[in-house]
């Protein structure tokens, strides 16, 4: 179910739903006329909402970026390193390019900081086994390989900035208040009030999609941030753009 709603439905299906569910309930649902004092519970809420969701989604939207630095800065030290590569033996290069390919492929496919790290682990044992004619070429490409968990390191911890538990507890408790209010106010009987009303709630909730989609890095630019790992396997290494 959590796949499916992250990962299958798109934003723009999201709209059309949720604006279809809240137009249904702001038309049906009856109306309270508040009075002064729910009102301002209701802009006080309403500005603790914003206040509260806005520096979470931006930090989330800034994790993001982050991740598509930290990949493809990382895609390039593999092409560098796989390129350095050259000068060896066909068996020996082959050997060494199968590692990269592996870990590559484990990366893309699993998403998980930790998934690629048997893979990596590997090459680095490699390296440090080695005692073979070109233990120069092997020394060179372990102190890069150990250079290169800088970005590992840096992609672990943004895979960790997650929306926490008790953050999303206090934006759902804000939110279904700020909902509840402009679902069950009174604004006159005119279709306008009831369709600008919807729409309301429907962009209170999309912000909400927008978040989780972030968090679980769901969201069309979370998911371009393996763009470069793909295309060093679809071009055997000779490519990253």
């Amino acid at each position: 179910m959590k796949d499916l709603l992250l990962k299958k439905i798109r934003l723009s299906y999201y709209f059309i739903i949720l604006f279809i569910i809240f137009m249904v309930v702001v038309v049906f649902l009856p109306h309270i006329k508040f009075e002064s004092g729910a009102l301002m519970l209701f802009s006080v809420n309403s500005f603790l909402y914003g206040f509260y969701i806005s520096p979470i989604l931006g930090a989330q939207k800034s994790r993001v970026e982050e991740l598509h630095k930290i990949i493809r800065s990382e895609a390039n030290s593999i092409f560098a390193m796989v390129l350095s590569l050259k000068k060896l033996p066909k068996n020996l290069r082959n050997e060494i390019q199968g590692m990269f390919m592996d870990y590559l492929k484990i990366s893309v496919a699993q998403k998980k900081p930790g998934e690629g790290e048997i893979k990596y682990e590997a090459m680095i044992t490699f390296c440090l086994d080695y005692k073979g004619d070109y233990q120069a070429e092997i020394v060179k490409l372990l102190d890069k390989l150990v250079a290169n968990q800088q970005n590992r390191t840096n992609f672990a911890m943004q895979m960790g900035n997650k929306v926490y538990n008790n953050e999303w507890i206090i934006i759902f408790m804000l939110f279904g208040i700020t909902l509840s209010f402009v679902i069950l106010l009174d604004a006159g009987g005119g279709f306008v009030f009831k369709f600008l009303a919807a729409v309301l709630c429907t962009g209170l909730s999309m912000l909400l999609v927008i978040l989780a989609k972030m968090s679980t890095l769901t969201h069309k630019k979370a998911k371009q941030i393996w763009d470069p790992f793909k295309k060093l396997i679809s071009s055997s290494f000779y490519r990253i753009d």
